[in-house]
């Protein structure tokens, strides 16, 4: 079926998607079952920008509303997450190559093949090596909560991520079950070790970090929206 929107950019918290409405300005708002979405363009790209809500649950639901709405050729979700000390960096965007869900508690089967059920690994053919500057590939885990300072070591020894957020495992895992390609960047906003966080009850300075981190996506996004395209055509 012909796409509506070739892509669509899902934003989840509802800080993240301020930041895209200060930096758009955009001149007509329109909704979904889940929260507010505008057409924009980016560089020669035509797309839609919708407001999926925070957490696992409105994402996917969102997810597969726009999929089935829309039948968009990619999907791209933007955001922040919260980076593990000593390996993530404030303000570097990682372009997600794997996704799992940590916060899974299996206790009467397979703790594994629960974990495997919802791993989700991204098709990045399309991109070249070398990527912008600021950006790498890593694996991002999500759940449901903060990450907090005891699950360091599950998501960084277990999971081998250098970061989480709320969202992205769900979106990957709905997007890949509607075979709908999909492209996750997330910015780091704050870090997080075994002793401390810095953003916990400072909700301020992750909100003043997501600002300048939502730019900083909605800036680079022409680069990987011209990739897919590219590839689209040599097909």
């Amino acid at each position: 079926m012909k796409p509506t929107y070739r892509f669509i950019i899902l934003v989840s918290a509802n800080s993240e998607w301020k930041s895209v409405l200060d930096c758009l300005h955009p001149e007509r708002i329109g909704s979904t079952p889940f929260g507010s979405a505008f057409p924009a363009q980016a560089g020669r790209h035509q797309m839609l920008f919708a407001h999926g809500g925070w957490g696992k649950t409105a994402s996917a639901a969102a997810c597969q509303h726009l999929i089935d709405l829309y039948h968009p050729q990619l999907i791209v979700n933007l955001g922040t997450c919260g980076g593990l000390e000593g390996y993530a960096n404030v303000g570097e965007i990682l372009l997600v190559e794997e996704t799992a869900m940590y916060d899974i508690v299996e206790g009467m089967s397979d703790y594994a093949a629960a974990i495997e059920h919802y791993r989700t690994l991204a098709d990045l053919s399309w991109l070249p090596a070398a990527l912008p500057r600021g950006i790498r590939k890593a694996r991002l885990v999500s759940a449901d909560q903060d990450i907090q300072t005891q699950n360091v070591d599950l998501i960084a020894n277990v999971f081998q991520a250098p970061a989480a957020d709320w969202e992205s495992a769900a979106i990957a895992w709905t997007a890949a079950k509607n075979k709908t390609p999909w492209l996750v960047l997330r910015g780091v906003s704050d870090l997080v070790s075994k002793e401390k966080a810095e953003a916990y009850h400072n909700v301020e300075l992750w909100r003043e970090r997501t600002n300048q981190i939502m730019a900083d996506l909605l800036a680079v996004l022409p680069w990987f929206l011209d990739c897919f395209s590219a590839q689209m055509i040599s097909d």
